[in-house]
């Protein structure tokens, strides 16, 4: 399933996969996809989908964070982080976009990426917010407990984006107990129905779609304050959400 939406920059397409895609093609359709997008052959692309239930762990990975290897299948992965777990019930959005056609801010890509999950969470009603020093999207809790809704996880060749944020909507959470999320071990994780949201995966998706086009073709620090003075710098790491680039 496969739509095209045009903004003020290009047109970028948007698939949705029906079915949960293996970890391992799907990072190989990305990488043909970043280089197509590089080459002037393919439009940018926002992909949706599933994965099976699986373990990843990114350039940030420590062995000790990974508490029941046996447990489920653990792939190795370019993106920044350490270990997160994907499977059904959580939307993955993997974005791949030209930062040449944008702007060479790879700081800037992950507060839009931060910024868009804040607000389609918005749309459910739901105040996700970010933490200094703490990977991805946050969920305040009565008696001040945070939990996880969201992770964050980028690479970037030759100023093509790919990976991207992964939603819980509604995925097996227990799944978590295999590891440490994001080698944060005093904070747990949540989703979109432990918060009493009972959100299908098609209206995240539509709110995702929205809420895009708000965040992504935001033209000004006014409507969207990222910017940085050191922002062009080719090799960033952001507490581990960027793994270490080709640009």
């Amino acid at each position: 399933m496969g739509s095209e939406m045009v903004t003020g920059t290009s047109v970028i397409e948007w698939r949705i996969a029906e079915t949960p895609v293996d970890y391992e093609p799907a990072v190989g359709e990305m990488e043909a996809r970043v280089a197509a997008i590089r080459a002037g052959t393919a439009s940018e692309l926002v992909w949706l989908l599933e994965h099976p239930a699986l373990y990843t762990a990114g350039t940030s990975a420590r062995d000790e964070d990974l508490l029941d290897p046996s447990r489920l299948p653990v792939h190795r992965t370019g993106r920044g982080g350490r270990h997160t777990y994907h499977g059904p019930g959580q939307r993955i959005a993997y974005v791949m976009l030209d930062l040449d056609r944008r702007d060479r801010d790879i700081r800037c890509h992950v507060h839009r990426l931060e910024e868009w999950i804040i607000r389609t969470l918005a749309r459910f009603g739901i105040k996700g917010e970010r933490r200094d020093g703490r990977v991805g999207i946050w969920v305040a809790r009565h008696g001040g407990e945070e939990e996880k809704i969201a992770a964050i996880g980028v690479r970037v060749r030759r100023w093509v984006t790919y990976h991207g944020a992964g939603l819980n909507v509604d995925p097996e959470l227990d799944h978590y107990r295999g590891i440490v999320p994001c080698g944060i071990a005093e904070h747990g994780v949540t989703s979109l129905a432990r918060l009493g949201v009972g959100a299908t995966m098609a209206e995240v998706d539509d709110a995702l779609r929205v809420t895009f086009a708000e965040v992504f073709e935001a033209t000004s620090s006014q409507e969207l304050p990222c910017h940085y003075p050191d922002g062009r710098e080719k090799i960033a790491k952001i507490t581990g959400r960027i793994a270490e680039s080709d640009l």
